[in-house]
């Protein structure tokens, strides 16, 4: 065996390559017509780029490779600072996240990873006090979206564009 078999051995073995799974629009598009539809919703109801910003942190929590690219570029293109984009990932610790993006990405945290007992009354208490009641339920609308798209990207291996 040669060096190269060895490594694409141990390459494949943690990270296999993605075999064709189902495409749902395909095969059941009005239900996949529908995601879409909340998507767009959701899209329009958001303020840019909080929504692009939780859709990307909810994406790094769930693994989404997709979806991460897909959001990322998203924000660079939209003129969100390169550097901020990076920073999504560690937003506690980074002084560039307004109080209104801390509280969208703490409730993204707490409802994508839904803790026993749920969102804490004390985030959503904040959360109702940052946004109020309109905008923090199509916030919660779009979390729950993206947490969608993400599960169908990763169950069906949806990778993002060839760099």
């Amino acid at each position: 065996m040669t060096d190269t078999s060895i490594i694409e051995i141990a390459a494949t073995a943690h990270h296999p390559t993605p075999v064709d799974r189902l495409q749902l629009s395909a095969i059941v598009p009005d239900g996949f017509r529908a995601v879409l539809d909340l998507d767009r919703y959701v899209g329009q109801a958001v303020e840019a780029p909080l929504g692009d910003l939780i859709k990307l942190r909810a994406s790094q929590l769930n693994g989404c490779s997709y979806c991460v690219d897909l959001h990322s570029v998203d924000l660079q293109n939209g003129g969100y600072p390169t550097r901020k984009v990076f920073a999504v990932s560690a937003w506690r610790e980074s002084p560039w996240f307004s109080l209104r993006e801390r509280t969208a990405l703490e409730l993204t945290e707490a409802v994508t990873l839904l803790p026993a007992g749920g969102v804490s009354e004390e985030l959503y208490a904040r959360s109702v006090a940052e946004f109020g009641e309109v905008d923090l339920a199509n916030l919660i609308l779009a979390i729950g979206t993206i947490n969608l798209w993400n599960r169908i990207a990763v169950t069906t291996h949806q990778q993002p564009p060839a760099l």
